[in-house]
């Protein structure tokens, strides 16, 4: 029997005293739209914003500053978090701060699902468009079990692509060449839907697609658009390993303001309407079998953290468990290799992001901030 647990089991004591529950509309539609293939997530509660004193919210907040001078991390980073009301904290170690550029690593993915996405709802493309449909090279032809992915399995990482050809992380490579390289780089004979492997190569043909489809020159063409149009990551850009040909999985340098300022314009509707969030939120992984997991299994010899989370677009649902057993959509994040990682609670109706730059493997060191510093946070979101 599959047991889908409720938020609060996990949480216990830090719901500190919420009792009433109000409905959060944003984001929560019917999924699984163009794929047939995502399970949307049930419309989550978001816990209502009690009536706090002002000396009653900086007394909590002086609770956070306390609490992440003692949080443990080898490198300096910055942490801050959006209450529903739109009340900022933030915190800052060292030489960080959230005007600080950062290697984005894995944050990145789902900055470059919601550009895609904005093109799948613009109309140029459909979440079950197939390579071939917009890319004229494409190599993979009938007959060959990758012949039927689609912009779906790419963006949800199923699509049965798992190998990187050296040029996923080479500046002087070309970006339509390399998507072109890693078709030819995987002929292991997966079908697309079955299988979830995390990596960048199903997200550098989903770029490749939405370029094409939108009669740009380049992903940067495209990156500079979804600026313009939205006012975001004025300081932030794709540009690893170059701007030329920026790995959309893992290739950005963001600042944590900019980050946040994406996120809560995400959490409000701004970007994406109801159905693409739908999308965006669903899980997409559910009838697919977790081949590699970093957030399982770990990655570039760092731990994992050995729970078992779904896969959206561009995102993880967080299950603090071995087993996945929990509700869809409640808890979104996209953490990154060097320990930056950006979520959102749709339960408490929070955003927020440890940003830093550790080695690589170090992914499990920015969710481990925020976990030790969680309840009070929650405590504060809920004040």
């Amino acid at each position: 029997m599959n047991l889908k647990l409720p938020t609060q089991y996990f949480r216990g004591l830090a719901w500190y005293g919420v009792f009433g529950l109000s409905v959060l509309v944003g984001g929560c539609g019917v999924g699984g739209g163009d794929n047939g293939e995502g399970s949307a997530p049930a419309p989550v509660a978001s816990a209502p914003v009690a009536a706090c004193s002002a000396a009653q919210l900086e007394g909590l907040e002086r609770k956070l500053d306390t609490r992440l001078s003692q949080a443990e991390s080898e490198v300096d980073f910055s942490f801050a978090v959006e209450r529903k009301d739109g009340r900022r904290y933030s915190y800052n170690r060292g030489g960080s701060t959230l005007q600080t550029l950062y290697e984005s690593a894995s944050t990145s993915k789902l900055v470059a699902a919601v550009v895609v996405m904005r093109v799948v709802e613009q109309g140029y493309l459909s979440l079950a468009d197939k390579p071939q449909d917009h890319i004229a090279a494409w190599p993979i032809a009938p007959g060959d079990a990758l012949y039927n992915m689609n912009l779906a399995q790419l963006l949800s990482m199923t699509s049965g692509l798992t190998s990187e050809p050296p040029c996923l992380n080479s500046a002087a490579s070309d970006f339509e060449a390399c998507a072109i390289d890693i078709a030819n780089s995987n002929d292991q004979g997966i079908i697309p839907g079955q299988q979830f492997f995390y990596g960048s190569a199903h997200y550098q043909v989903a770029g490749l697609m939405a370029v094409k489809a939108r009669g740009l020159p380049s992903w940067s063409d495209l990156f500079t658009e979804f600026r313009a149009q939205t006012g975001l990551f004025g300081s932030s850009t794709f540009d690893v390993p170059s701007v030329n040909n920026p790995v959309l999985a893992a290739g950005m340098h963001i600042t944590g303001e900019d980050y946040m300022a994406f996120l809560h314009a995400l959490k409000t509707g701004a970007l994406l309407n109801a159905a693409s969030m739908s999308e965006l939120l669903a899980d997409h992984t559910a009838s697919s079998a977790i081949i590699f997991s970093p957030i399982r299994d770990g990655i570039s010899g760092g731990p994992g953290l050995g729970e078992d989370w779904h896969y959206g677009f561009g995102l993880w649902h967080e299950c603090p468990s071995a087993h996945f057993n929990c509700e869809p959509g409640s808890r979104i994040s996209s953490p990154g290799n060097f320990g930056s990682y950006p979520f959102w609670d749709r339960i408490l109706d929070y955003i927020g992001i440890v940003v830093r730059r550790g080695m690589p493997g170090t992914l499990k060191r920015g969710i481990d901030i925020e976990r030790f510093v969680r309840p009070e946070v929650e405590e504060w979101a809920a004040c």
